[in-house]
């Protein structure tokens, strides 16, 4: 591939102002990053859930308890902890804590179905699982087919601010919120170990290239993929991100971050965990987002940055409660998982006085390449995903895989930069097919501007973005394949006002079957996670296909976008 792009990166010209071409960075992992702020900033507050705050001196102070009792748990170097957990205080001490055990965070999703969990559980080979009380049952069951050795529960009610902590547990033992689990001598509490194990964790032992985090993404076959993040993947792009933003370090101590986006998710592990506390900042965490509860939160805390989907921005500006309140403490914004509409992005601005920056990424760059430049002076472009960061280098490449197209022509989006990760977990044949010769191969398709301003336009790729979630249609497809009145499945995403798109299942049944709608929502309920269950299901009587016998998904997405708007399922 020709180097012409990546030499004369005229995306620099349009920076802003205090934002380098190329970084001096820190050689600084995570954890020791997580030691400097608490180092700097003992008595600022790390967290925030539900009231309840934490220092930073306690957090650290718990990182290092539970780092210790891992260790005692039987983890050693390079061993994988699996979190399965919502955005709660545990969260963020037990992926920390991972990593001062020396060990790898695999990331999971809890509204994942037990067979996907099985199945990520079993590709990553972890030896310990953290997760929330409420599904610990189902993890006791699921540990004989998995080589989870120990489990170690959370309540959400372990860390709450007066009155909560006392009337939580009367409302969790009427609500069902604090299960009974089941007696198991490998099942563990959280908040146990915490006070049982002193600070006192193994010698840290952490190399620049050593694989920091698991995170697993999907693929075109439904197939999920472990993708190896590096600690040097992870300090960089956080690095990346605090050097795209140059006004907020004067103030970073005393800002205040929200924790919506889920922490499983690369975008929420980098922009909304892994960046503020970098920085010293403040997180807010909220584990059910909901545009009121968003609303609550900037409102009481005075949030000054927050990272979050579209979604979210839009339910926001369309609350009919939202002239109750007042959202001028906000500083700037990250948008990013799908494109925001240009009028909502109007329209927040003009309601909160502060630039909101598209951005784009994927879990193979830790996640963030591209965003809008920020600050006074500078160009915003609605609909682009703006520019590369510092040292990020791009190429659009034509359907040869091997010519470089000119500026304007849409091709594939090739990157390369710090952030781009080591590779797929035990998966050597889909590196090697995904990064070529340091390039990583996006799928996606884009097209670059005269200014360097980067647009996607198309995906190569089948992925549905719905509310920020990754939605591979395949892998619904597989499910309902199994169901026996099923001849032929074919699924798409369509668009939708509020999450961007919407999962439209089309089904063929076999001759002489009758079924209804709401029996295959509720046979995908029972095997799927429940953002993967299609809201749209139409019988057909034939599906469209190419002259070989394949189902063509681009004909049926083509057909759906000529058809006349209607309402769309909520």
């Amino acid at each position: 591939m020709s180097e012409r792009v990546s030499q004369d990166r005229q995306w620099l010209k349009n920076y802003g102002k205090d934002v380098p071409g190329s970084i001096d960075y820190a050689k600084l992992t995570l954890i020791e990053a997580l030691y400097r702020s608490a180092k700097n900033h003992p008595e600022n507050t790390a967290l925030i859930f539900e009231g309840y705050r934490i220092k930073y001196s306690t957090l650290l102070d718990m990182v290092e308890r539970l780092a210790a009792a891992l260790t005692r748990l039987g983890i050693e170097k390079g061993d994988r902890v699996a979190l399965l957990l919502p955005n709660i205080i545990h969260n963020v001490v037990g992926y920390y804590a991972i990593l001062r055990a020396n060990a790898i965070v695999v990331s999971n999703n809890p509204l994942y179905s037990d067979r996907e969990l099985e199945y990520q559980l079993n590709n990553s080979g972890a030896k310990v699982l953290i997760t929330i009380d409420r599904l610990a049952d189902r993890m006791i069951c699921l540990r004989e087919k998995t080589q989870v050795e120990k489990i170690i529960t959370c309540n959400i009610g372990d860390y709450l601010a007066f009155p909560m902590n006392v009337l939580f547990p009367v409302v969790a033992k009427v609500r069902g919120l604090k299960p009974k689990i089941k007696d198991d001598e490998h099942v563990h509490a959280f908040k146990d170990l915490i006070a049982k194990y002193p600070p006192n964790p193994p010698k840290m032992d952490i190399e620049w290239d050593d694989v920091a985090c698991i995170q697993y993404t999907g693929g075109t076959t439904g197939i999920s993929k472990g993708v190896m993040l590096t600690h040097k993947n992870l300090s960089c792009n956080v690095q990346q991100i605090e050097a795209w933003f140059p006004g907020f370090r004067k103030t970073a101590s005393t800002d205040v971050h929200i924790g919506i986006l889920p922490f499983f998710h690369s975008f929420g592990m980098t922009c909304a965990m892994n960046f503020p506390l970098w920085c010293g900042a403040a997180i807010v965490l909220i584990p059910r987002p909901d545009p009121v509860r968003l609303l609550d939160v900037i409102k009481r805390y005075k949030v000054t940055f927050f990272a979050s989907v579209p979604t979210m921005y839009i339910g926001m500006i369309n609350h009919p409660s939202l002239p109750r309140y007042n959202l001028s403490s906000i500083k700037g914004c990250f948008s990013g998982s799908a494109p925001l509409p240009i009028e909502v992005i109007r329209r927040f601005e003009q309601l909160a006085e502060a630039s909101i920056c598209e951005g784009y990424g994927l879990t193979e760059t830790s996640p963030v390449t591209h965003i809008n430049p920020f600050g006074e002076g500078v160009k915003r472009i609605p609909g682009s995903i703006g520019l590369p960061l510092p040292d990020t280098e791009c190429k659009i490449i034509g359907e040869d895989g091997v010519t470089e197209l000119h500026d304007g022509e849409p091709g594939e989006l090739f990157i390369k930069g710090p952030q781009v990760m080591k590779g797929y977990w035990n998966m050597p044949e889909e590196t090697e097919d995904t990064l070529k010769d340091g390039w990583l191969s996006t799928g996606d398709i884009a097209l670059m501007d005269e200014e360097g301003y980067f647009y996607i336009v198309d995906r190569k790729k089948d992925m549905i973005i719905s509310s920020g979630f990754n939605i591979f249609p395949r892998e619904i497809d597989d499910e309902l394949y199994r169901h026996p009145k099923v001849k032929e499945v074919c699924t798409i995403g369509v668009p939708h006002e509020y999450r961007g798109e919407t999962i439209k299942t089309f089904i063929v049944l076999k001759e002489g079957e009758a079924a209804t709608v709401e029996e295959f929502i509720e046979y995908c309920r029972e095997s799927l996670a429940k953002y993967k269950v299609p809201k749209i299901i139409e019988f057909k009587k034939e599906l469209p296909k190419s002259s070989t016998g394949k189902i063509l998904r681009k004909e049926l997405r083509r057909q759906e976008m000529e058809k006349p708007l209607g309402k769309v399922p909520a």
